[in-house]
Formats: C-alpha cells, structure tokens, sequence
C-alpha cells in the first residue's frame, strides 16, 4: 500500500532527484525518495545495533576486573620497547 505525501524539497535537493530520474537511474522521483528513506532507515537501525553493542561492551568493562594506572604505563613501555627492538632488528 502505498501513502501519498506533499514534502518540500531544495531547489538543490529537487535537481539532484530530477537528474536521477532523467538518467533512468530511477523511475519517478517517488522512487528516488523512497530509496533514499529506505537508506536512512537502514543506517539509523546499523546506528542503534553499533550503539547497543558499544553499551553492552562498556557494562561488561565496567563489570570486569580494572588495573592500576601504574601497571597500565608498564604495560605500554613494554609494548612499545618490544615495537621499538623489533624494528631495530627489522631493518
């Protein structure tokens, strides 16, 4: 079923639409439209997955076990030492 509408469109906007028809690339302008609504959709719905994920990702960070800022600049001298020895001997 399909709901007709009146939108307002830029003249920038309308030009754009029209020349996507005017090439075949689509139609009607509805049908330019509606794939542009179906686009946004989809990237608002991949947005609230990827926001989800990072929520549930903090909670368990926050569940888990935290370290001393102390043991974490060790840790990262010892990273970057065992970078810095490996290109040496690299080159």
């Amino acid at each position: 079923m399909s709901v007709k509408s009146s939108i307002s469109l830029s003249d920038q906007q309308d030009a754009f639409a029209r020349s996507l028809v005017d090439s075949g690339r689509y139609s009607s302008m509805s049908s330019v439209l509606q794939e542009g609504l179906e686009l946004l959709r989809q990237k608002i719905d991949a947005e609230a997955v990827e926001t989800e994920a990072l929520r549930a990702l903090i909670e368990r960070r926050l569940k888990g076990s935290m370290i001393p800022a102390t043991e974490m600049e060790r840790r990262v001298a010892g990273i970057i030492e065992r970078k810095r020895r490996s290109v040496r001997t690299g080159s």
